[in-house]
């Protein structure tokens, strides 16, 4: 916990440019090529993201205890979501919002599990489901999704659809762990069990079918903890999940946390996916979000942060959700502009 015991990728860099033969002895330069990581390699380009992105609105609030997130999707695209990837020449089109009933529709409490509390799991599992094929049709057609949130439930069906073919790391930005069960949630909000219920965390077996069928927990990093329930904390601790919390981005520095952060997703893994909670940030760079945490990354440091990913995965990512953007709390549609600022630094905007 709290670290990584991968080798980083930092020393591996600093020892082949110290052991870099003469250029007039090519058949050892040679060799020392072919036996060195493709994102080490001068001349590959690990970072060519070229798959179109398919933009997936989920206008989901049944996970959360704040009504508004649901609007996150249109105040997403408001800001500009679309021009922003424009301007990078990325290709991008939009496939629409997915249905999500109203909560005022719904009984909170029907069909929830037998031990503890999940609101509204008939209705997140019918959404979940929906989103599940949706991801999978867009990976299949070659496209990357691109999944808008809504609260941060819907990552159990991102993750559902976009690792049914393929074995899937998770990069898993926020200031919570969202390894609560029904048995330990204080809250019984679905959001905050949805990646303990990908790795099959829950014993009453009343999200399993949430559980992603080719994740593996050992293959999950999540960054920027800070706010972790009693319950949750010893599910994590018993877990392989490897946590970064502030405290490690404190004194490690934010680049060697992504750097080892990355390796845990991607070892032995075809693709990452990134799943970003805007309360990752320090709520006076984000405040439009449904559960501010003070003593988040700050506007730069997020930014780096996902040119980090885009460094480091390219087009190894599997899939980017951007979660629990609320813009009745929000100043101006701060944060949504921001959200869309990050998505294009995932998709390869540089400064220069």
């Amino acid at each position: 916990m709290g670290g990584s015991s991968r080798v980083e990728r930092g020393q591996i860099v600093a020892t082949v440019v110290d052991r870099t033969p003469p250029r007039s002895d090519p058949v050892l330069v040679s060799t020392i090529r072919s036996s060195m990581p493709e994102y080490l390699v001068p001349g590959i380009d690990h970072r060519s993201m070229d798959r179109t992105a398919r933009i997936i609105g989920v206008p989901m609030d049944l996970g959360a205890d704040r009504r508004g997130v649901d609007m996150g999707p249109s105040a997403i695209r408001y800001a500009g979501l679309g021009p922003h990837l424009e301007r990078i020449d990325h290709p991008c089109i939009d496939g629409g919002d997915l249905a999500v009933p109203r909560a005022e529709g719904s009984d909170p409490d029907a069909g929830g599990p037998p031990v503890g509390s999940a609101k509204f799991l008939p209705e997140t599992r019918d959404v979940c489901a929906d989103l599940s094929r949706e991801v999978a049709a867009t990976v299949a057609e070659g496209q990357c999704p691109l999944v808008l949130g809504g609260d941060h439930s819907i990552a159990m069906g991102t993750l559902g659809g976009v690792s049914r073919n393929q074995d899937v790391g998770v990069l898993w930005f926020d200031a919570h762990g969202d390894f609560n069960t029904p048995a330990t949630t204080p809250s019984g909000n679905v959001h905050g069990m949805s990646l303990a219920a990908v790795l099959g965390k829950d014993e009453s077996d009343a999200l399993a079918w949430a559980e992603a069928p080719n994740v593996d927990e050992a293959n999950v990093a999540i960054v920027g903890l800070r706010n972790v329930d009693e319950g949750e904390r010893d599910l994590i601790r018993e877990s392989d999940v490897s946590a970064f919390t502030m405290q490690d981005i404190d004194e490690r520095g934010l680049p060697e946390v992504i750097e080892a952060a990355v390796d845990v997703a991607t070892a032995g893994t075809d693709r990452v996916h990134v799943s970003l909670d805007m309360d990752w940030l320090d709520p006076t760079e984000a405040p439009g979000v449904g559960t501010p945490v003070r003593g988040g990354v700050s506007y730069r440091e997020a930014h780096v942060a996902m040119e980090l990913v885009y460094e480091q995965v390219g087009d190894d990512l599997a899939a980017l959700e951007v979660v629990e953007v609320n813009p009745i709390l929000d100043r101006h549609n701060e944060t949504a502009e921001l959200a869309t600022e990050l998505v294009a630094s995932v998709f390869g905007q540089q400064i220069l």
